[in-house]
């Protein structure tokens, strides 16, 4: 990442008005205009391609520390910019919610040492009421779906490894969905509101999920390795999500607050009913 303050400069770039390898368009500078096949030429030296390919990297990589610190500290800016047509400079929204995503899970699933029993614990108290449970749907379906809960949750119980890795291997695609249901929250509240359309919310969608899930990893970090309560920190969401909401829609304090209670409450009645086809998913998928 330190590559972007050393602002280097290709050495072996054509001249402008050569003719571009790739489709013969005259250069106009290091890069060609047409096909954006980058004008330089290879026949050199070993160690020269060698440092320059470290540069491209390094450089590329540096635009986490443009985008990262403007996420943390000043999101309203980075949004507006984005939507603003000033993409170069910063890593792509999607990009960074996509690896936050992965980090989080990779963490996550280090952190908390999925693959042992001893996270899903049933009380035998507890386990001994399953056989009494039962399940008022649909009249028709209720005997059948009874038995099927009743097997699969005492499987659950006896294999909380099966449960737990068949819960993991959805959630990341169900945790996905967030990045959607969150922008369509976003239309309705912002429904009338000119100038916004979907794709703007799913750009503030993507930013604001993204500072959500590094906080989360910052937590569970912390926690691990400090052994200290950490929950306090997610105090940290609603302020910068309240600054971040602002800032990009021009909404007044009040407009702000009443916005932010409403797309909390929707978000999290979406999560609980996210929840409902993974835990069943991982039921299903338990040796019964």
């Amino acid at each position: 990442m330190a590559g972007s303050f050393l602002k280097w400069r290709r050495a072996h770039a054509r001249p402008p008005g050569s003719p571009c390898f790739n489709c013969g368009t005259a250069l106009a500078g290091p890069w060609c205009y047409a096909c954006g096949q980058l004008g330089e030429d290879y026949h050199r030296a070993t160690h020269h391609l060698v440092w320059e390919l470290l540069e491209g990297l390094f450089h590329a990589d540096g635009r986490l520390w443009h985008t990262l610190p403007r996420l943390l500290f000043r999101p309203a800016a980075l949004t507006r910019d984005y939507l603003a047509g000033k993409r170069a400079s910063q890593v792509p929204p999607l990009r960074v919610f996509l690896v936050v995503l992965l980090l989080l899970f990779l963490i996550g699933e280090a952190v908390s040492g999925i693959g042992h029993t001893q996270i899903l614990q049933i009380d035998p108290k507890a386990a001994l009421h399953i056989n009494d449970l039962q399940i008022n749907v649909y009249k028709p379906w209720d005997e059948a779906l009874t038995k099927w809960v009743r097997v699969h949750v005492s499987g659950a119980a006896a294999h909380p490894d099966q449960f737990i890795t068949a819960m993991a291997s959805w959630a990341h695609d169900f945790a996905f969905l967030s990045l959607p249901i969150f922008g369509l929250i976003l239309s309705a509240i912002f429904i009338f509101r000119r100038g916004f359309v979907l794709f703007d919310h799913l750009i503030f969608s993507m930013h604001s999920l993204s500072f959500l899930g590094l906080l989360i990893i910052a937590m569970m970090l912390l926690s691990t390795t400090t052994g200290a309560s950490t929950g306090s920190l997610l105090l940290l969401a609603p302020v910068h999500q309240f600054f971040h909401l602002r800032g990009v829609y021009g909404t007044s304090i009040i407009g702000t607050l009443l916005r932010l209670f409403v797309l909390a409450t929707l978000a999290t009645i979406a999560f609980a009913l996210l929840m409902i086809p993974l835990v069943v998913i991982g039921l299903a998928a338990v040796k019964a």
